[in-house]
């Protein structure tokens, strides 16, 4: 799954009802090395520092990781350091969304 890091806010967002709901788009997500497309979900607008995609997600659709020179910690939305998850990896990828391209990296986070 492919989502953002949040930055101690939630990912949801108020409706004209005052319910919760998850705000997502489809997108193209493009290999550098191979030029496969996969089309996936993605939450929209989370108030995100970094973006970040699970390296069970990266592992089965075969994503080249490259890695990272500094190990990046990851922070729980309470603020507290995550003990079982850092980023060693990253993937660059073309993403597209209604005619836009654009090459982009992607933080691989440890499952």
């Amino acid at each position: 799954m492919f989502s953002r890091v949040m930055n101690n806010k939630s990912y949801y967002n108020l409706d004209n009802r005052n319910m919760l709901r998850k705000v997502t788009v489809k997108i193209g997500l493009e290999k550098i090395n191979t030029q496969e497309r996969v089309t996936v979900e993605v939450l929209l607008d989370n108030d995100a520092t970094e973006l970040v995609m699970s390296s069970e997600f990266a592992r089965k659709q075969r994503f080249k990781l490259k890695k990272i020179e500094r190990l990046i910690y990851v922070r729980n939305v309470n603020g507290s350091l995550n003990k079982k998850k850092s980023i060693e990896h990253m993937v660059e990828v073309n993403i597209y969304y209604q005619g836009h391209k654009e090459n982009i990296e992607i933080n691989v986070i440890k499952d």
